[in-house]
């Protein structure tokens, strides 16, 4: 029989801090974490108030981190950035403030620089069956079709 370890509020306010120091988290991946604990919806609010009050939970610097890396690192579209953002329940408000930490030329080149790559590694001869796998791959990326289309159109004339 597994033995459960109990925990009091105080040691799981250190606990979630230091989850929250180690990386931004959104409320979706606390209250996630706060069910491994075996706490009332009181206790709950408390320790989410904590953290929101000792600035380890902040929503509005989640999203732009979360904005920043997803683009810089994994080269995500805008479209995908908000889908994965309104998927951990991020508002609005910080969806937009999270977007404009993308810098509109940055975002240009670097659509164009993968789309580049991709097509490169791309051994089909094909030219429409070229695109639909290019445009797929951009798609899933997560980037705008009219930005696509553009794109396409510059990169597939060079080859």
């Amino acid at each position: 029989m597994i033995e459960k370890k109990y925990f009091s509020i105080e040691e799981i306010k250190r606990k979630l801090e230091r989850y929250c120091v180690y990386q931004d988290r959104c409320h979706k991946e606390i209250e996630t974490k706060l069910k491994e604990f075996v706490l009332i919806e009181e206790a709950k609010n408390q320790i989410i108030l904590h953290l929101l009050e000792h600035n380890f939970l902040n929503e509005e610097r989640f999203s732009k981190s979360f904005a920043r890396g997803k683009f810089n690192i994994k080269y995500w579209g805008k479209q995908r950035i908000v889908r994965e953002l309104k998927f951990r329940d991020i508002s609005e408000y910080n969806i937009k403030t999270a977007l404009k930490e993308i810098d509109a030329e940055n975002y240009i080149s670097t659509i164009y620089r993968i789309a580049e790559q991709r097509n490169s590694l791309i051994n089909e001869t094909d030219f429409y069956k070229r695109k639909k796998k290019l445009t797929d791959f951009l798609v899933r990326k997560g980037y705008e079709f009219d930005l696509i289309f553009e794109v396409l159109n510059t990169v597939l004339e060079k080859k």
